[in-house]
C-alpha cells in the first residue's frame, strides 16, 4: 500500500495494491493491522454509502460530541474531497487540502477527527462510501458553508447543488462552541 501524507498531514492517502486480470480486479480497501502499521489507529464502527449526481456538494460537516475520523472510497465515479482543520487552537485551523478522488484507481482517503470533510461530485454519478469511528449523532453534527471565506477551499465548480442544511450552516469562526480541542482531538 502506498501511503502519502498530504499537505495537512494528519489527512492521509491511502492507495493499496490492485490486482489485475482479464476477469477484473480484486483490491483490499480495508485491513486493520496494515492501517495501524502507517498510524491510523482508528476503530471503525458505522459505513455509510452516498450517491451524488454531477454539481452534488456536500459538506462540510463533522462531528463534535461524538468525533468522526474516516476513511473515505468512490466507488464509482469521480469527486473532488476536501479536510479542512476544525481543531480549536491548531496552528493549521481553518486550512484545507483537497484533491480529486476516482474508483480506478482504488484510493482511500483517511480523514481525521478534528477535521470537517467535504465532496463534489465531478462525474454523471458518484458513489462514495466512507467508514467512520463513530456512530452519526444528529445532536452533535456541525459543519460550515461550502464557500466560507475563511476556509476559501478552492472548489472545482460554482454554483453547486446543496441541501437546505448545507446551504444554511453557519461561518467557520475560532470561537464556535462546536470545535474540537486541539488536545483531545489528536
Amino acid at each position: 500500500m502506498r501511503v502519502t501524507r498530504l499537505a495537512l498531514p494528519e489527512v492521509i492517502l491511502l492507495e493499496p495494491k490492485v490486482f489485475r486480470d482479464p476477469r477484473g480486479f480484486f483490491v483490499e480497501t480495508y485491513r486493520r493491522d496494515r492501517l495501524w502499521e502507517v498510524g491510523i489507529h482508528d476503530e471503525f464502527v458505522q459505513d455509510n454509502h452516498s450517491r451524488s449526481m454531477r454539481g452534488t456538494l456536500r459538506g462540510m460537516h463533522w462531528q463534535w460530541r461524538r468525533p468522526q475520523a474516516k476513511l473515505v472510497q468512490v466507488l464509482s465515479g469521480r469527486i473532488f474531497d476536501v479536510a479542512v482543520d476544525v481543531r480549536r487552537g491548531s496552528a493549521t485551523f481553518g486550512r484545507w487540502v483537497g484533491l480529486e478522488l476516482e474508483a480506478d484507481p482504488c484510493q482511500v482517503l483517511y480523514v481525521p477527527a478534528g477535521f470537517a470533510h467535504g465532496f463534489a461530485a465531478l462525474s454523471e454519478q458518484a458513489d462514495v462510501e466512507y467508514k467512520c469511528s463513530a456512530a452519526y449523532d444528529p445532536d452533535g453534527e456541525a459543519g460550515f458553508r461550502w464557500d466560507d471565506p475563511l476556509a476559501a477551499i478552492e472548489w472545482p465548480l460554482q454554483d453547486p447543488l446543496l441541501s437546505a442544511r448545507d446551504a444554511s450552516h453557519p461561518p467557520l469562526t475560532p470561537d464556535r462552541h462546536d470545535l474540537l480541542d486541539f488536545q483531545l482531538s489528536r
